[in-house]
C-alpha cells in the first residue's frame, strides 16, 4: 500500500509581507508535524489580495522566478521536512506578469511552474489588470508522494482544467485560492457553490482534491472584502472528509492510499469509456463543431 497524507492550510494574509511568509512557513511546519506529505498554501499568500483594486504600484510585488527573494526558503523547507510544496507567487517574466505556482519536491528540487490559465475580471477580482493568461498549459508533476496537478483559484470553476490534469495521470488535484465576499452584492455567498464545483471535479475524476483559501477581512481602496475560508479536502467520490470553518486559522489533513484509489478509478471505467472524438465542441468558444 502507498499511503499519502494531504494537507490544506488556511490563514489570514496581512499588509506585512515578511510576516505573511513567516506564517506560511509556520503552517507548513505544523502540517508536517501532523504527518502531511503534500501541503497546500493559499493563493498569493505573500500579500493581501491586491486584485480587488487596479493600482499600478502592486506590480512592484512581482518578482522573477530566478533569484526570487523567498522561494529558496521554501525549497530548503521542503528538503528539511521531506514534504512536497506547491507554492503560489506573483511572477515577473521580463514585461509579463503571471499568477504562478512553483512545485517543489520533497528533496527541495524545483519540478516546474504552472501559470494560472483562467484570469477573472469582475468586481473585487480584477486580475486581468495584473496577470496575463498562463502559457504553460495544464500540467502534472511526478513527486515523491505521487503525481499531482495544480490549478489556481478561477481555474477551479472549469471542469476542463481538472479533466486535463486527470488525463495526464494525476493522483491528486490541488487548488490554492482567494475567494470571499462580492462587493457588488452583499447578499451573495458563493461558499457552497464553490465547494460543490470542486467536489464535482473530485467525483468526476475519482481522485482526492485539496482546496486552500484565506480568511479575514481586507481593506481595499474602495471597499472591504471578507474571505470565507472553508478550505476542505474531498475524497475520490467527491465527499468532504475534512473542512475548515469560515474564520479559523488551521491545518486540515486526510490520508489516502494511492493504490486503492487507482484501483477504484480503473474499476469505474470512466476513462475507459470516454469518447474524445465526440468532444469537438469543447475546442470551440460557441459550441459549434465545424467540419474540416
Amino acid at each position: 500500500m502507498t499511503e499519502v497524507t494531504l494537507a490544506a492550510t488556511q490563514f489570514a494574509c496581512g499588509t506585512d509581507h515578511p510576516a505573511n511568509v513567516d506564517k506560511a512557513e509556520a503552517m507548513v511546519r505544523r502540517a508536517a508535524a501532523e504527518g502531511a506529505n503534500i501541503i497546500l498554501l493559499p493563493e498569493l499568500f505573500e500579500t493581501p489580495y491586491f486584485c480587488r483594486d487596479q493600482l499600478p504600484e502592486w506590480f512592484e510585488a512581482a518578482k522573477p522566478l530566478e533569484g526570487h527573494p523567498w522561494l529558496g526558503r521554501f525549497e530548503a523547507l521542503a528538503r528539511e521536512l521531506n514534504v512536497v510544496l506547491p507554492v503560489s507567487f506573483f511572477e515577473k517574466a521580463n514585461q509579463a506578469h503571471y499568477n504562478t505556482i512553483l512545485v517543489i519536491d520533497a528533496d527541495g528540487r524545483r519540478l516546474g511552474i504552472y501559470r494560472k490559465s483562467h484570469i477573472p475580471d469582475g468586481p473585487g477580482y480584477e486580475e486581468k489588470f495584473y496577470f496575463r493568461p498562463g502559457d504553460t498549459g495544464f500540467k502534472v508533476w511526478q513527486t515523491r508522494f505521487g503525481r499531482i496537478g495544480v490549478g489556481i483559484c478561477w481555474d477551479q470553476w472549469y471542469p476542463e482544467c481538472a479533466r486535463s490534469m486527470a488525463l495526464q495521470g494525476a493522483d491528486f488535484l490541488f487548488y490554492p485560492t482567494a475567494i470571499g465576499s462580492e462587493p457588488q452584492d452583499a447578499t451573495l455567498d458563493s461558499r457552497d457553490h464553490w465547494q460543490r464545483v470542486m467536489q464535482g471535479h473530485a467525483g468526476a475524476n475519482l481522485m482526492p482534491l485539496v482546496a486552500s483559501n484565506r480568511i479575514g477581512t481586507e481593506q481595499g481602496a474602495l471597499f472591504t472584502q471578507r474571505f470565507y475560508g472553508s478550505s476542505f479536502i474531498a475524497d475520490p467520490a467527491g465527499a468532504k472528509v475534512t473542512e475548515a470553518g469560515r474564520d479559523e486559522e488551521t491545518v486540515l489533513t486526510a490520508r489516502f492510499d494511492i493504490d486503492q484509489v487507482r484501483r477504484q478509478r480503473n474499476a469505474w471505467g470512466i476513462f475507459r469509456d470516454r469518447r474524445p472524438e465526440l468532444y469537438g465542441a469543447l475546442l470551440t468558444a460557441d459550441g459549434s463543431v465545424r467540419q474540416p
